[in-house]
């Protein structure tokens, strides 16, 4: 038995944003706009739902999600919520919104609502309906049920989690995503990438799920170096593709070490979440080759995964693709935990930290202390 959640519908396509406004219309009058630093990237669509005859209030969403930022707009807001939110932008603009979705009628302390920092305690009512348009082909998170807020003065990143905070629609338009930064898109596309590598090798796997993830790994792995080296319109269609599968199967059947690693290491370090992903793939892989039993279901899937990195990177040579794969990360700009802020001396707290991590849970293998940080000590 298993359940699946999702958005009640995803839009996905070039082009598809267009219909954005008359979307919003439907739920009232007025809207709230979420969107990234530059709010001049949003100005197309302020002029469009204002068209559309709504009232629109925008808020500037300029790093990743913290309690503090989250804190100080709820003050603001929770006087006249609006009747919808559309949130433009990455996975930090996405999960800001809807954070501020789900906290705004509620009568509580925001931090009493969140994991870990918090008591996890139950939404007091539904969120406010949510249309979400990711810019970047990575997280996902306009399919999933949680916003991921740092907490800085605990050096923490922590879930707000419901499995109503899933936005009402999500449109998934690869023209607003295709022309990024390369660092951009090369953290983007590995941490979509590992979203759908580690829901396929999760111990929470279900039939839905294992339908999206063995669709997507081979597209992600053929996409990635296409999206980065050439910005390639076909690539980034496919991309785009992947990360939502990759959100999709992750709100379903979680994630593995790769991902209960990032959020301390980003708690700790404040580094882009797709960068911490992207080093630590390979070693996390690694580690499932040594402890994956043969004539088993996790072996099999495991090295179809493998085989598929050794094709596109390693030029075919049997067990060279995850080597190929950091290689060629690396030339492309990719930065080991070191660069990005970790000193070797927090590794033994970080790893234990991230042992309890709740994406670990998912993860094939039971690793030890001396297993994680081994596997830090290998992505530095």
């Amino acid at each position: 038995m298993f359940s699946f959640t999702s958005p009640q519908t995803i839009h996905f396509g070039r082009g598809q944003s267009a219909q954005t406004a008359g979307l919003a219309a439907g739920f009232g009058p007025s809207v709230l706009l979420v969107h990234g630093s530059s709010a001049p990237r949003a100005k197309w669509l302020v002029e469009a739902l204002k068209n559309e005859s709504l009232i629109v209030a925008s808020l500037g969403c300029t790093g990743e999600p913290s309690l503090p930022a989250i804190e100080m707009a709820l003050d603001t807001l929770r006087g006249s919520p609006p009747d919808v939110i559309v949130a433009l932008g990455g996975g930090s603009v996405i999960d800001f919104a809807k954070a501020l979705a789900a906290l705004i009628c509620c009568e509580g302390a925001p931090e009493d609502y969140l994991e870990v920092v918090g008591t996890g305690r139950a939404l007091d009512h539904a969120p406010i309906p949510m249309i979400a348009l990711p810019t970047t082909a990575g997280t996902g998170a306009e399919v999933t049920r949680n916003a991921v807020i740092s907490v800085p003065d605990r050096g923490l990143k922590v879930s707000l989690r419901d499995v109503r905070m899933v936005p009402q629609i999500a449109i998934v338009d690869s023209s607003l995503m295709q022309g990024a930064p390369k660092n951009i898109t090369l953290a983007a596309g590995l941490d979509a990438l590992t979203q759908v590598i580690e829901p396929y090798l999760s111990v929470k796997a279900n039939p839905m799920t294992d339908a999206l993830c063995a669709a997507a790994i081979p597209v992600g792995v053929q996409a990635l170096r296409s999206v980065v080296e050439n910005d390639a319109s076909e690539a980034w269609d496919q991309m785009a593709w992947v990360s939502t599968c990759g959100g999709l199967a992750l709100a379903n059947a979680g994630l593995g070490a790769v991902h209960g690693f990032a959020g301390v290491i980003g708690g700790r370090t404040d580094a882009p979440h797709g960068e911490i992903c992207g080093a630590l793939l390979p070693p996390v892989l690694l580690s499932h080759i040594n402890r994956a039993a043969p004539q088993t279901k996790l072996h099999t899937r495991l090295h179809w995964v493998l085989e598929l990195l050794d094709s596109e990177f390693g030029g075919g040579r049997a067990g060279g693709g995850i080597a190929a794969l950091a290689q060629w990360s690396k030339q492309h700009g990719l930065r080991g935990l070191a660069e990005l802020g970790l000193r070797e001396e927090d590794h033994p707290a970080v790893a234990e930290a991230s042992s309890r991590a709740s994406s670990t849970k998912g993860n094939p293998f039971a690793l030890s202390q001396a297993d994680l940080i081994d596997i830090l000590r290998a992505a530095s």
